[in-house]
């Protein structure tokens, strides 16, 4: 990556203030807060849809992938170690990359390219290349490490914990390139161009999955060998993510020699970055610690302290394939929601009125999306597992579906609460305050890890889902009441309040219907008809909340569709007096 400047007499133009569409209106009218705030409404609802919608195409391809993994490697010790390898390259993509790094960067890289775009170039380089360091760094001290636990077997290691081992070492050059890619992407959305950013994992996924399916094709396939060329095919696809990332960001950023310029900004952003690692990587440091505690039978052995573990080597698969289930909804459009949101935040830092309305925006968005997902989840947990891991010419056995479906109960009650920590917790980002989510996540770790411990021994690996559900919800909680030192208002007002209600009543009645449709279809429990009543599940269920959604009417499902070049009359809700705009807002 070349960083030499660009020529003086090619310069490019100030980036607009803001991610809406351009202003129309004339001189003899100027624009108003309330049309600020209606255009930044529909300027989210069309970065939602465009996260969304990519996001949606990225998810399915990697629903695909996971299953060709799933279904070739199984709940085994093999798929055990396959997916906690490929769990810490992506654990750091969440932290350094798209989670923390690009928090504490997003807000500031705003700001610079608001007021001052070569600054702003000067600093995105400087991050770039600080991030590269850093991770190159972490990336030789990881692979040291792991080749001295995989000596320290000696000649006669054991051989799920070698191959464990091996494949940590063909994943890990993944961590930097990935993490890189991530934050790239984080400098897209700031431009207005999210497009891009979320197409990247589809890279991922697709040449994964061209690696993969002839393995799963295969009458008798080696899974020791599939692991390890689906390993170096993530590394690739790391590599074109960055070029693809670099390629988009033409015409938008220029990468810029002489950093005095940015050192205050680079200050300011290392300042941030810890804080925002712990609180925000709340869920990513449970879920690696999930990982440890479930490969505790590969890693070290099948008692702690003298006493039979309650997890086998199948655990860490069981539980890393059930997480990518409730991961897809969130991804989808939870993820989607606090992505598009957290620019806006950014910029309206400074005008409290604005920056509430976002939020409150970003909250009933998150909660329309994400309690339906919740629901959805629970009922159709088991035909889902099976539907995903089960049926004939799958590793996975009848057993390994059956604890899947445990799991899944598990962590789906948390998906609403996970979908609104991100806006939450984005939201004082966006203002500076990184120390009160570092307190509350510090706490959630505490308390998920002393879960963890107590839950595995009744419930097995369940336990562990159990457990960050619950830590997930107490998060927010503390947050939402945290907030208000941020707003000096509720977050949740009564108007915000009522459609939360709207949106409880209406997955209320989605449940009905799908439970409905499920007694209706019930029959045979085999693959096919597992298929066949997810599919009436989901289609029932859709139709269902939104017509709901309609009789209700509710403005979630209005801002959602509505384009973002159209007018609207509607006025922004939950501003700070707490009063609806107008009747229809009630």
């Amino acid at each position: 990556m070349s960083l030499a400047p660009p020529a003086d007499n090619h310069r490019r133009p100030p980036a607009p203030d803001t991610l809406s569409p351009v202003n129309t209106l004339t001189d003899e009218q100027p624009p108003t807060p309330d049309d600020h705030a209606d255009s930044d409404h529909r300027s989210l609802a069309a970065a939602v849809r465009t996260v969304s919608g990519l996001t949606l195409v990225s998810r399915v391809a990697g629903l695909a992938r996971d299953l060709i993994h799933a279904r070739l490697m199984g709940d085994s010790a093999i798929g055990s170690a396959f997916m906690a390898a490929w769990a810490i390259p992506n654990l750091f993509r969440r932290l350094f990359g798209e989670g923390a790094l690009a928090a504490a960067f997003i807000p500031e890289y705003a700001q610079l390219n608001k007021h001052d775009p070569e600054t702003a170039d000067r600093f995105a380089t400087l991050t770039v290349a600080w991030l590269s360091l850093v991770t190159g760094a972490l990336l030789v001290a990881g692979e040291l490490l792991v080749l001295a636990l995989l000596l320290a077997g000696g000649d006669s290691p054991d051989p799920e914990r070698a191959l464990s081992f091996r494949l940590i070492m063909v994943m890990l050059p993944f961590m930097p390139l990935v993490c890189i890619a991530a934050i790239l992407g984080g400098m897209l959305q700031t431009h207005g161009r999210f497009g891009p950013a979320a197409a990247a994992p589809i890279i991922l996924n697709s040449l994964v999955i061209a690696v993969a399916l002839p393995f799963l094709l295969s009458e008798s396939p080696d899974r020791v060998t599939a692991a390890y060329w689906i390993g170096a095919a993530a590394v690739l696809a790391g590599v074109l993510q960055v070029a693809w990332s670099l390629w988009a960001l033409r015409g938008c950023a220029r990468w810029r020699r002489g950093f005095a310029q940015a050192a205050e900004p680079t200050r300011r952003l290392l300042r941030r970055f810890l804080p925002v690692v712990i609180g925000m990587g709340t869920i990513q440091i449970n879920a690696f610690i999930d990982t440890v505690i479930a490969m505790w039978p590969v890693w070290v052995g099948p008692t702690i302290l003298g006493q039979a573990y309650p997890l086998d080597e199948r655990s860490n698969a069981v539980l890393s394939f059930t997480q990518r289930l409730y991961q897809f909804p969130l991804g989808v459009f939870g993820i989607a929601v606090a992505t598009a949101i957290f620019p806006l935040l950014s910029r309206h830092a400074d005008d409290p009125r604005q920056f509430l309305a976002t939020l409150r925006r970003g909250l009933r968005l998150s909660f329309f999306i994400g309690l339906p997902a919740t629901v959805g989840l629970i009922l159709v947990r088991t035909d889902l597992t099976y539907a995903m891991y089960g049926g004939a010419g799958s590793a996975f056995t009848d057993a390994g579906t059956a604890r899947a479906a445990a799991v899944l109960m598990g962590y789906a009650p948390g998906v609403w609460a996970y979908s609104l920590n991100h806006v939450a917790t984005r939201a004082f980002y966006a203002s500076g305050d990184t120390k009160t989510p570092m307190r509350i996540a510090l706490g959630m770790v505490a308390v998920n890890l002393l879960l963890n411990c107590t839950l595995i021994w009744p419930l097995g690996e369940a336990g562990l889902a159990w457990s960050t559900s619950f830590s997930a919800t107490l998060q927010l909680v503390l947050l939402t009441r945290a907030s208000r030192r941020l707003t000096h208002e509720r977050a949740v007002d009564r108007e915000t309040f009522l459609a939360f209600a709207r949106s409880a009543g209406a997955t209320g009645a989605m449940a009905a219907a799908v439970g409905l449709a499920l007694a209706l279809t019930e029959g045979q429990r085999d693959w096919s008809g597992s298929v066949l009543r997810v599919g009436v599940a989901l289609t029932v269920g859709c139709g269902a909340y939104f017509a709901a959604a309609v009789v209700l009417r509710q403005h979630e499902l209005r801002w959602l569709l509505a384009r973002s070049t159209s007018k609207t009359t509607d006025k922004p809700a939950n501003g700070p007096t707490n009063r609806p705009t107008n009747r229809s807002e009630r």
